[in-house]
């Protein structure tokens, strides 16, 4: 006999999403207007991320004409198209509820940076990626004495 985290894990397909709380995403929200169906863009700061597996659910909040939203997206719901990251936040904290009483830049999470080798906070070298490296100069010869 199926219980009903069972029988939800066998209707609803597995969804990998790539984020943690203070990340800036994009949800990608299916929207039913009638008869007609469209994909609507929540973009904001993922401030909570409670519950694990079909019942994982993400706190979203941005600040729109001065009034904050919060939304939550339940992620294994079929409304729930893509989570989209944009921006990786440097936080520590695991619930980023002292946003809500931040106005204007303090409401900012400073963006963290990674370099090619994967280690966290170091800046990248300002290298082109496409700029190829330069052989080392051979030391000059002195001159032959006779």
């Amino acid at each position: 006999m199926l219980n009903a985290d069972d029988y939800v894990r066998k209707l609803v397909p597995a969804k990998d999403f790539d984020f943690e709380v203070g990340d800036t995403v994009d949800v990608h929200v299916r929207i039913v207007e009638g008869d007609k169906t469209r994909i609507q863009i929540f973009n904001g700061i993922v401030i909570r991320d409670r519950g694990r597996g079909t019942r994982r659910a993400i706190t979203v909040r941005r600040v729109v004409q001065g009034e904050g939203v919060e939304r939550m997206f339940p992620l294994s719901s079929p409304t729930v198209v893509a989570v989209k990251t944009k921006k990786k936040g440097k936080i520590r904290r695991a619930r980023l509820y002292y946003l809500r009483d931040k106005v204007g830049k303090a409401t900012k999470v400073s963006e963290r940076r990674w370099t090619k080798s994967g280690e966290e906070g170091a800046e990248a070298a300002a290298v082109p990626a496409d700029a190829a490296p330069q052989p080392a100069a051979e030391p000059a010869k002195a001159p032959a004495k006779a």
